[in-house]
């Protein structure tokens, strides 16, 4: 006898669940007061230069004394420039680089003053991180937010304001504060620091 959706994991069901949501939009006759839910660039997009090898920033090591104190604060960490260098290395090393880039890009974002050039860079971000599918989507694999993070941020997208991805990135924040900063901090990109 079948047992229903009851026997599904739950993964399976909130998947599911996005999938349905995703027809429903599809199968509804387009709104034309709503083009696109973050505002199209007209101009092409110039090439990329291609990314340089990262190395920490030409700064001092810190001393082990400023190392210490990222032990119990991300926000000295990501502060310092060696120690950002340092920090995202690691995350590197390990496959995780995803909510430091989605959290650099929101700063990078908040410093926006035109709003042509904030639409932009909010697409450019939710085409990257955000969208289902994304190279660095929202889930497992990619930047870590919950459904209704993701949700409200859509609905900030709407019309881009330097706010549009606190709450995303607050979120992203206190997960790489409680579980990628004690990993660095055992790691031996730290210890190594700490000599």
């Amino acid at each position: 006898m079948c047992k229903g959706l009851a026997a599904l994991p739950h993964s399976c069901l909130e998947r599911a669940k996005e999938i349905k949501i995703k027809l429903g939009t599809l199968l509804q006759k387009p709104d034309p007061a709503v083009d696109l839910v973050i505002p199209y660039n007209e101009k092409p997009e110039k090439p990329e230069k291609p990314a340089k090898p990262e190395k920490p920033a030409k700064t001092q090591k810190p001393s082990p004394e400023e190392a210490l104190q990222w032990r119990g604060s991300l926000d000295k960490l990501l502060q310092s420039s060696y120690g950002l260098a340092s920090f995202k290395s690691f995350l590197k090393s390990e496959f995780s680089e995803e909510n430091l880039e989605f959290w650099m890009a929101c700063e990078d974002f908040k410093k926006t003053t035109s709003a042509a050039k904030m639409a932009e860079k909010a697409k450019k971000i939710y085409e990257e991180f955000i969208r289902a599918e994304a190279p660095k989507e929202v889930g497992p694999e990619g930047v870590n937010i919950d459904h209704l993070t993701k949700d409200i941020t859509l609905r900030n997208l709407l019309e881009p304001s330097p706010s549009s991805f606190d709450v995303a990135q607050k979120r992203v924040h206190a997960l790489m504060e409680n579980d990628s900063l004690p990993r660095f901090v055992r790691s031996e990109f730290y210890q190594e620091l700490m000599k």
